[in-house]
């Protein structure tokens, strides 16, 4: 029987989606300059909050790491009381909101913080700040012992301040070349001590960082967003599939509310995932609850749930141009078309 994206779906015992779609995570730096969500933003999520589940934007942990400009936090009190106005009307328009934890590693700047930028290892990207072109990236700092174990226990802390401000869960971002990602890929960890080298100890750090957050929030209410095919700030290796070969089944027993993606266009195909798409590899890797995106429309999505190459569907741009796509796609009314001049204003 085909299955219906807009029948509720039950995530697990906490957490029922009143559809299959999601609100995929969209970067659009409209915080203030305290990193505070606006009133403009409370009014966009709001907007969206008939999707099944919204994914905040990329929420950073810490000042240190901030790598694009008014990217929201969630480590002040300001941020915290910012975001519950934001899930507060979500939840009043009967949606539900997860927010995606973010430090970006080696694309961090300096710009935003006071002290060193800090990745698996010293290896600097080529290029700038999105946005503030003026700004080149630095190398970075090879974090340590201590650092890491920093960095875990704020990733808990940050899961914690989430639930405070009333999101009904997180979405660790693992993906998209940024700091978690930088560990699970050998063209960004070239180290020699527990955090890298073999398969094992380049998971270690996303899966302390998953195990730190599920003892702070519950598991039920933890997700992850990764990235095995590398594209973004990255280069392919043909030995990351060893890593997420390690990685997927570690992750599968923690019984997670999902596991998502992280592609832009999932039907690219990757030399170093033998050829399969990143929703192909996830699927035959992975049993749990598997969230699919990357330039899907509904049509499509609903064709590749039903069969059986993904459970859930995040939908991004056409979210941006179309805050009633749930209402739209219902009615069989047109959607307005995505174009990067939607990016200019909150809408």
């Amino acid at each position: 029987m085909a299955t219906d994206l807009l029948a509720p779906f039950k995530l697990n015992n906490s957490i029922e989606l009143k559809n299959r779609v999601l609100m995929a995570p969209l970067t659009r730096c409209m915080a203030d300059d305290n990193l505070v969500p606006t009133q403009a933003m409370v009014e966009y999520y709001a907007r969206r909050a008939d999707t099944g589940l919204i994914i905040s934007e990329a929420t950073i942990i810490r000042p240190d790491a901030q790598g694009y400009p008014n990217t929201p936090g969630l480590f002040s009190r300001e941020q915290i009381q910012g975001w519950k106005k934001v899930t507060d009307a979500v939840h009043a328009n009967g949606g539900k909101m997860f927010a995606q934890l973010w430090h970006v590693g080696r694309v961090a700047h300096p710009h935003f913080f006071d002290g060193d930028v800090l990745a698996p290892s010293a290896i600097g990207i080529e290029g700038s700040v999105p946005r503030m072109r003026e700004l080149t990236y630095v190398t970075p700092k090879a974090a340590t012992v201590d650092d890491i174990t920093t960095l875990i226990a704020d990733y808990a802390t940050a899961a914690k301040n989430a639930i405070e401000a009333g999101f009904d869960g997180v979405e660790i971002h693992g993906a998209n070349g940024y700091l978690i990602d930088q560990f699970l890929h050998y063209d960004a960890n070239t180290r020699t001590d527990e955090y890298g080298q073999s398969p094992e100890n380049m998971a270690r750090f996303a899966l302390a960082v998953t195990d730190a957050i599920i003892d702070a929030i519950g598991n039920e209410r933890t997700a992850i967003r990764i990235t095995p095919g590398a594209y973004f700030n990255m280069q392919e290796d043909s030995r990351d599939k060893a890593v997420f070969d390690y990685l997927l089944p570690e992750l599968e027993k923690r019984h997670l509310a999902y596991l998502h993606g992280g592609i832009f266009d999932d039907s690219m195909q990757f030399a170093s995932l033998a050829g399969k798409t990143t929703s192909q590899y996830l699927r035959a890797a992975y049993n749990g609850t598997l969230v699919g995106v990357g330039s899907y429309s509904f049509e499509s999505a609903r064709t590749a749930i039903n069969d059986n190459k993904f459970d859930l569907i995040a939908i991004g741009r056409a979210l941006i141009a179309n805050p009633d796509y749930i209402n739209k796609i219902k009615s069989h009314q047109p959607l307005i078309p995505y174009n990067d001049d939607m990016l200019a204003e909150l809408v």
